[in-house]
């Protein structure tokens, strides 16, 4: 075998000094395009680099928190949709006879103060929170997060009144203010408490927005972009808001549970919901003056309520700690 070492074969120091530096530069080139071919992981050529959105997945995919909570979310959307899946009855058919009874055969959760089947309004209670917890919780995303979202990009006048205008909000007792907004309104329709909880809730996001747009703003790629001649709304919606929309996520999900429980909270007092809609705080006002006689009126919708509201608290959890960089 020859010996790499003999005069007549050079070794690579001495092929690159006799090249010169131009096939130096040309080695480095193929060696740095072969090694970037190759995947870390030992995939082929053809695996894709993985973003913060794909990792987040991957993520919950594992996680027990994300799938129970998932799995209790998705049977109450399921519910809220199609009732009568899993309650052939009426929740405004009552039976003064029946007022207050223990459970029986097909009324497993008993009646309430009314004669109503206390497990049919329990069900169907579920379609009233879940749906103002959902459009309760789109509104504030959108609002404040347009609103904070603008104010961090352009800054000057309009963060400063911005913030000034979010402070005078953050001042106001959310139950107080339902307690004086609420009470002058007539209607029984869900609609009032979703414009009441907007109205209030989208400070909270606003900061967030804002906040999370000023640090995307200041990155390479977003400079790189306005050197190149990009516009404002190009620079807002291809390069910031995906990358500043994932606390906006994370804070929503978590708030939603909160809406739910301030639904109830504000039904509970009189001026949220109001009858003949169903709705848990509703049933739970009602069962509160009779605990001591009848506890089954108050534990199933209290239960229900308790139970959504974890729910939505322990989905927001795992959405932030699959988003959130500094936890990996």
């Amino acid at each position: 075998m020859p010996d790499p070492q003999q005069p007549g074969l050079p070794d690579d120091k001495s092929a690159i000094s006799a090249a010169g530096a131009g096939a130096a530069t040309d080695m480095a080139m193929s060696e740095g395009i072969s090694l970037e071919g190759q995947d870390p992981q030992g995939g082929g050529p053809d695996t894709k680099p993985r973003s913060l959105w794909s990792d987040a997945w991957r993520d919950l995919r594992r996680n027990p928190v994300f799938l129970i909570s998932s799995l209790i979310i998705l049977f109450l959307v399921v519910i809220s949709i199609w009732p009568s899946l899993i309650a052939s009855g009426n929740p405004l058919s009552c039976d003064l006879a029946k007022s207050q009874q223990g459970s029986q055969p097909g009324h497993p959760f008993g009646f309430n103060q009314q004669g109503c089947d206390v497990y049919t309004r329990t069900v169907y209670g579920a379609r009233t929170s879940v749906a103002v917890g959902v459009l309760a919780t789109l509104g504030v995303a959108v609002l404040g997060s347009v609103l904070g979202g603008l104010a961090g990009f352009f800054g000057g006048v309009w963060d400063a009144i911005l913030s000034r205008v979010t402070d005078m909000f953050f001042a106001i007792p959310v139950v107080l203010g339902g307690l004086v907004l609420l009470s002058v309104v007539t209607s029984t329709t869900i609609w009032p408490v979703i414009g009441f909880m907007v109205l209030l809730g989208w400070p909270q996001i606003s900061r967030i927005a804002r906040g999370s747009v000023i640090t995307a703003k200041q990155n390479d790629y977003v400079q790189a972009a306005r050197a190149l001649g990009a516009s404002n709304t190009r620079m807002l919606l291809r390069h910031i808001t995906p990358n500043a929309v994932a606390p906006v996520i994370v804070v929503a999900t978590i708030a939603l549970g909160t809406y739910i429980a301030l639904e109830a909270t504000l039904s509970f007092l009189g001026v949220g919901l109001r009858p003949p809609t169903v709705s848990w705080g509703i049933d739970i006002s009602d069962a509160s003056a009779n605990v001591r006689n009848a506890p089954h009126m108050l534990l199933w919708p209290a239960g229900a309520l308790a139970i959504t509201v974890l729910a939505f608290i322990m989905l927001g959890d795992a959405v932030r700690d699959a988003l959130d960089p500094k936890l990996r």
